[in-house]
């Protein structure tokens, strides 16, 4: 049985080794070894993951009885009179593809983010990464294509997606 759980601070080495042992298999065919290394340093550091932490993220994992096995990132912001939430990481372990976690998460993160009052869930996702197909298949569109600079001459080149929010107003 799935169950979700919010992630504590205690909860980071296990958001890392999800990551971290994801990772490779995302981006191995995309992204160069120095530039994986670099990006797993600078996003998936315990310092890192702490202070995401204590920038509001919120971290939901998904568990198979005490098997810790995917998570998701999130944080909601408002722009212009407007709450947008972002999507900033999803991540399940490559062991544990096809059981569903993906939809799941997004699921729950949906949820979320239409309780917070968000008009819109926002992703960034690499432009040759084959999850821009699930985003699409679950209602996100590509919004714009950007390249960001993260240091150390390396960049991500990304599409931001975008998945309009409807909620319900009491009449």
């Amino acid at each position: 049985m799935i169950t979700l759980r919010k992630a504590k601070e205690d909860d980071l080495a296990i958001i890392q080794h999800i990551g971290t042992s994801t990772y490779g298999p995302t981006y191995g065919h995309i992204l160069d070894q120095v530039q994986i290394d670099y990006m797993l340093d600078k996003f998936y550091s315990i310092t890192s993951l702490t202070k995401q932490l204590m920038e509001g993220h919120t971290f939901l994992i998904a568990q198979d009885g005490d098997q810790d096995l995917a998570f998701v990132s999130y944080s909601t912001t408002e722009r212009k009179e407007h709450i947008v939430a972002k999507l900033h990481k999803l991540y399940v372990l490559p062991e544990a593809h096809g059981k569903g976690l993906g939809k799941l998460l997004m699921n729950e993160v949906r949820n979320k983010a239409m309780e917070a009052g968000a008009d819109s869930l926002e992703l960034n996702v690499n432009r040759y990464n084959n999850a821009k197909d699930f985003y699409e298949k679950i209602g996100f569109v590509v919004k714009e294509t950007v390249d960001i600079e993260i240091g150390n001459g390396f960049f991500m080149n990304d599409y931001v997606m975008a998945l309009p929010l409807t909620t319900l107003k009491p009449a």
